[in-house]
């Protein structure tokens, strides 16, 4: 993309002419900064949602092509809720800054994955789970009666997608032998973005140069917090789950990490548990399908907050 933020983008006003390359990592952040304050006050989420079963159990995992596909099923639907919610809301003085269509949104991206894996009628092919459609009902009422509070679900995704995001992409692309050309993982690909840790820092600059009060602040970070929460509600429902379940073999038969080092450094790690014939018979389930998807998409979230840089 062009060295200034794309004209394009209805968040930016063109006369700031705003060059993102060269927004500098401020040395003197302040506690009431916004964008400090998200990150201090979802630590104890982080951490939280990081000793969950469910998420210890995927941070040794590995990807199974099935349980991919529906989780990218569950980030369809979540990317199109918020999407829809920011588009309504690119006027709004206190989102408005945050407004990068071209840069960030991911729906497009995610329907050319969806008919990678599905075929052309892929929306007749997919649904809703119960606990995505938890979460997007609350995206579409903060959309409509607090769009103030949507700053804090497009900060906890887009940054994440750009930052661990990233390592998830290379991780699906090697254990599921998609194809180089970036088939079935256009969701991690942002072409209009050129330099991803520079346009991070512009971003968290946008986030504090926000006219807020310290309440609203305050309500933005409890909202970061409850996103964290219905992460966590879906792992339990998928502890249950697991419990039924024992070792499974991963789907591509690459091993994702070589079993030495920082499990961080790589969100799929070891070995899960899972007979394949017991697996493969239960997701075959409509219900079954749609929960794991939900917990899965919403996991790889959580994960990509822990091989996050700068965050």
């Amino acid at each position: 993309m062009p060295s200034d933020v794309t004209e394009a983008s209805e968040g930016v006003d063109e006369a700031e002419n705003v060059r993102y390359e060269e927004t500098e990592e401020d040395d003197n952040v302040s506690p009431t900064d916004l964008s400090e304050m998200l990150k201090e006050g979802t630590k104890e989420s982080h951490d939280r949602a990081e000793n969950t079963q469910f998420v210890k159990d995927f941070l040794k995992g590995r990807i199974k092509k099935e349980l991919f596909k529906l989780a990218t099923v569950a980030l369809y639907y979540t990317y199109s809720a918020l999407e829809e919610e920011m588009d309504c809301n690119k006027d709004h003085p206190a989102f408005a800054p945050l407004y990068f269509p071209l840069e960030l949104h991911r729906k497009e991206a995610l329907a050319k994955d969806m008919e990678y894996f599905y075929g052309e009628n892929w929306k007749e092919k997919i649904q809703c789970s119960e606990a995505t459609r938890c979460y997007i009902d609350r995206i579409h009422h903060i959309g409509q009666y607090e769009p103030e509070l949507l700053v804090a679900h497009a900060y906890t995704r887009y940054m994440g997608d750009l930052s661990g995001g990233q390592i998830l992409k290379k991780v699906a692309q090697r254990a599921l032998k998609l194809p180089s050309t970036g088939e079935g993982i256009q969701f991690y690909v942002f072409d209009n973005i050129s330099n991803a840790q520079q346009f991070k820092q512009f971003y968290r600059a946008r986030i504090n140069a926000l006219d807020l009060d310290k309440k609203a602040k305050e309500r933005i970070v409890e909202e970061a917090n409850k996103a964290f929460e219905f992460n966590m509600q879906v792992f339990d429902e998928l502890d249950k789950i697991g419990a039924l379940l024992t070792e499974e073999a991963q789907d591509g038969g690459l091993p994702v990490h070589d079993g030495k080092g920082d499990l961080r450094k790589c969100p799929y790690y070891g070995d899960p548990g899972c007979p394949y014939h017991i697996g493969m018979a239960m997701l075959k389930q409509p219900t079954m399908q749609f929960v794991l998807a939900a917990c899965i998409a919403l996991a790889a979230g959580i994960a990509t907050w822990y091989v996050m840089d700068g965050h």
